[in-house]
């Protein structure tokens, strides 16, 4: 299997989906649907598809027709795929929540909705001010029924699960942040395949301490392991990948296992998706100790030193799991 970068892995699953579903259409602003292959192979969907099936080059900043437009689209039996720049991160949440959440349930089951949100992130980055940091959307439309909710954070699943989005009769919102793209990846199938929604995977074996992290915080939890490691706590990487549905099973064995769970996440402190995955396990695993780091109640700051400051980075995850290992 080639070594594939993270955006090209996910327009390949997009464009085998589109050869195999003649219908199917992807919509999106100034994001040309282009990345190519170290070895210089380019991937081009408006080339290949045509302007009948994608936006072109880039329909015009319209964040609210592209996704009414991928709805009716949808709607009418087409799988369609809306993508949404990361300054955007909620403008279609109507549609979502008023129609693309509620055709199925409202038709009785006899009308699916094939329709994806591929919904750009940002992240807590050095130099990003405001409308450029926000993380945290997962807990927003996950609350919301009729709605999956997908964040992968390798390019592996970035592939799997974007084609069992599209595959899936209910609407998906795929996050896809980027600060997972950069760096070592893992290995893509040249194939279709999917990831299957609801499945967690367990990135790292261990004994003392489960940690729990989606992107983008499974970035500082990696850099946090080594020197985990190095102090003897053996620690239980689970990313669930998959937020709704959530894998609680594989959640609670490890919890059941290790006595102790830290969930790690970008999102802000107050009514974030960890908490509810907290919940989730405290109920299935009685006595378990639990804890939740994340990013304060603010928003993202401007400069470089605050946002180090409030990010809740490697350094912060050690000092918790140290702390956790003391109960």
């Amino acid at each position: 299997m080639p070594k594939k970068p993270y955006h090209y892995a996910q327009l390949e699953g997009v464009a085998q989906e589109m050869r195999a579903r003649p219908e199917m259409v992807f919509f999106y602003e100034y994001q040309a649907p282009t990345a190519a292959l170290p070895t210089g192979e380019v991937l081009d969907l408006v080339k290949e598809f045509g302007t009948l099936r994608t936006s072109g080059r880039g329909w015009p900043i319209d964040e609210h027709w592209i996704a009414g437009a991928a709805i009716g689209a949808a709607c009418a039996g087409s799988p369609s795929i809306a993508r949404i720049p990361s300054m955007a991160p909620i403008y279609v949440i109507e549609y979502v929540q008023n129609q693309a959440g509620k055709i199925r349930s409202m038709t009785g089951g006899q009308a699916s909705m094939p329709f994806v949100l591929w919904q750009d992130g940002a992240g807590r980055t050095r130099g990003n001010a405001g409308q450029h940091t926000d993380v945290g959307h997962e807990a927003l439309y996950a609350q919301l029924p009729g709605l999956k909710v997908v964040c992968p954070s390798d390019a592996y699943d970035a592939k799997g699960l974007l084609i069992a989005a599209l595959r899936d009769p209910d609407p998906v919102i795929y996050l896809d942040y980027g600060e997972v793209k950069a760096g070592e990846q893992p290995d893509v199938p040249d194939d279709a395949y999917e990831v299957p929604l609801g499945k967690a995977i367990v990135r790292q074996s261990g004994r003392d301490l489960t940690i729990v992290a989606w992107a983008p915080a499974t970035v500082d939890v990696r850099k946090a392991l080594p020197e985990l490691a190095a102090q003897g706590i053996s620690v239980e990487f689970i990313d669930p990948r998959s937020l709704k549905p959530l894998d609680v099973e594989t959640l609670a064995a490890s919890a059941r296992k290790t006595g102790r769970v830290l969930v790690v996440e970008h999102g802000h402190y107050t009514a974030s998706f960890g908490s509810h995955v907290i919940s989730e396990i405290a109920q299935m695993v009685p006595g378990v100790r639990v804890k939740k780091i994340a990013f304060p109640d603010v928003p993202g700051p401007g400069a470089a030193e605050m946002m180090t400051w409030l990010r809740p980075d490697a350094p912060k995850i050690v000092d918790a799991a140290r702390q956790m290992m003391r109960l």
